[in-house]
């Protein structure tokens, strides 16, 4: 057929088929990736893109700090790769934060798909790798160059030849070779899956361009955005948090402003950058703050260039949310998956009936390593893992949260079997932890319990970059405030929420995580489902009677 006469019914069948595309390129990436972090967490994103760097469609499996960044780097790789210098078999690499997700340890991918020797889109993708050198995925770096192996946009594949060059730098800048060159092989299987997708689904319906399907994906997608916003009433809403921070307590604020067509964020007045590799990069930070909005607003709509384009993010240059070059930010998503509870301030003034409590947010990332043989104890096993962690989510308006979910990040927990199958570390407990959800008529999420200790009787290398062991996630409409995170050794020494630290020999770490907030005065709260907790020991005895106001059947008869 004519591509400029497609029909809207083959148009939306061809969009929906774009969707199958990048869901697939997800899967292969899983599938064939060697970390665990990617494999059976899913630290990913995946995506089809046009001639003009636009996202059409992108995987539901992955995390939004991938995704969204993703979703503005592609167009920014032009200006070193321009379209007419693209060949077919051709593949791009970096992992520059501020091109792409953040930080050195995720690896961004673009592929030119090529349909009769004529370019015709893009595929794109990113993944954690575990480990690129330096001081690792820790927040002590005194500048990104401390933090690993930075790589500017280069050829990983030229023409269909892998740049061996390139590679080798790779395995010898890193901890775990093996799994970081596995894990950039199954980032170029996922791009060239992508590529032969869509060329598939073009010969399939006869069109050559994507340029007619690409325009009807962003208009209309930008157009029901658009309706979304304007659902809400104008004005604009402040709002604030404080961190715990590592060298100083961090403030975050932002004001929105919201109009018939937009959402716009200034987060003007926050803390300025820290000495500490805990910055972040302005296209992380807008990520997730927009990934935080459009959970609320327009929450059934496809992501993609046109249903990001009405929501707007911004901050001062030097402020801690849009760090410039050479700032450390290797543990950026510490600060960064806190801009939903920053949106879901702004937006609870506006649409109270719709904004969760706050949550957990932040990982309780755990990246552990070997530690070299200087004091005659060494670790039998050379080993480098990043196990990951979630708290649990702020109550919603009209039901509880969720317990150790993976809220806003999309990174699943670090299963117990696979930490122990490739590492020395034996998982003595990993449980919800009771009492930890804040109260309220629907109850926050709680957060869990994890106890490990190295089999091997040596010390591991810890590095911790948490939040919410000061300040807990906040309830609403008198709902209280979750549980704080605590971390510990099994000897009672507690560890601050961040830095380097040493597991010693024959020690046990025991890691909370913290709850999310609740919404509403506990009393409220149905009988049913306060028994229901107590049942599950979600909460205490003494929290049901005294918080929620349990009576037992006797009392209750007594009275």
């Amino acid at each position: 057929m004519a591509d400029s006469k497609i029909s809207s019914i083959d148009l939306q069948v061809m969009w929906n088929r774009l969707l199958a595309v990048v869901e697939e390129q997800g899967q292969v990436l899983i599938r064939t990736a060697f970390s665990p972090i990617v494999r059976e967490c899913g630290d990913i994103s995946a995506g089809i893109f046009d001639l003009r760097g636009r996202m059409l469609a992108q995987a539901v499996t992955g995390t939004p700090g991938h995704i969204n960044t993703m979703a503005e780097a592609v167009a920014k790789m032009f200006e070193y790769f321009p379209i007419s210098e693209m060949r077919q078999g051709d593949v791009y690499l970096t992992n520059d934060p501020w091109l792409g997700s953040g930080h050195l340890n995720d690896f961004l991918l673009v592929q030119p798909a090529f349909l009769e020797g004529k370019i015709v889109g893009l595929t794109s993708c990113t993944s954690h790798l575990i480990d690129l050198g330096g001081r690792g995925m820790g927040p002590d770096g005194s500048d990104v160059h401390d933090e690993g192996l930075f790589i500017p946009p280069l050829k990983l594949v030229d023409g269909g030849t892998v740049n061996q060059t390139l590679l080798a730098m790779i395995r010898a800048n890193a901890r775990e070779p093996v799994q970081n060159e596995g894990d950039t092989y199954a980032l170029i299987s996922c791009c060239e899956v992508g590529c032969s997708r869509l060329t598939d689904m073009m010969v399939e319906f006869g069109v050559t361009s994507l340029d007619v399907l690409s325009d009807y994906i962003v208009d209309t997608s930008r157009k029901a955005a658009e309706d979304a916003i304007a659902e809400l009433p104008e004005g604009t809403y402040d709002y604030a948090l404080t961190l715990d921070g590592y060298d100083f307590e961090i403030d975050l604020k932002a004001r929105m402003d919201v109009t018939a067509r937009e959402i716009r964020v200034d987060m003007a007045g926050s803390s300025t950058c820290s000495r500490f590799g805990i910055n972040v990069p302005l296209n992380y930070a807008a990520a997730y703050a927009v990934f935080g909005i459009r959970c609320i607003v327009g929450a059934d709509m496809p992501n993609n260039a046109g249903s990001l384009a009405p929501f707007k993010i911004s901050a001062p240059e030097g402020c801690i949310v849009n760090a410039q070059f050479p700032a450390p930010v290797a543990m950026r998503h510490t600060i960064g998956q806190l801009m939903p509870d920053l949106m879901f301030g702004c937006l609870y003034q506006a649409i109270p009936d719709r904004v969760p409590a706050e949550g957990a947010s932040c990982m309780y990332d755990l990246p552990m390593r070997n530690v070299p043989d200087t004091e005659g104890t060494s670790n039998k096993s050379h080993f480098a893992v990043e196990l990951t962690h979630n708290g649990g989510t702020g109550a919603r308006p009209d039901r509880d949260g969720l317990s150790a979910t993976a809220y806003p990040s999309g990174v699943w927990g670090s299963q117990v079997e696979i930490t122990e199958s490739v590492t020395p570390l034996l998982v003595n407990r990993r449980e919800l932890c009771r009492d930890s959800g804040g109260a309220g008529q629907f109850r926050g999420g709680l957060g869990q319990t994890i106890e490990l200790e190295n089999l091997e009787g040596a010390p591991v290398a810890l590095f911790l970059s948490v939040e919410r062991m000061k300040y807990a996630a906040r309830g609403r409409a008198g709902g209280a405030d979750g549980a704080c995170g605590h971390i510990s050794f099994s000897s009672g020494e507690t560890l601050p929420g961040k830095g380097e630290f040493r597991i010693p020999p024959g020690e046990r770490v025991i890691v909370h995580t913290p709850g999310g907030g609740g919404i509403g005065d506990p009393t409220l709260r149905r009988r049913e489902a306060v028994l229901r907790d107590l049942d599950r020991d979600l909460i205490s005895a003494d929290v049901a009677r005294q918080v929620y106001g349990l009576v037992s059947d006797r009392e209750q008869e007594a009275s």
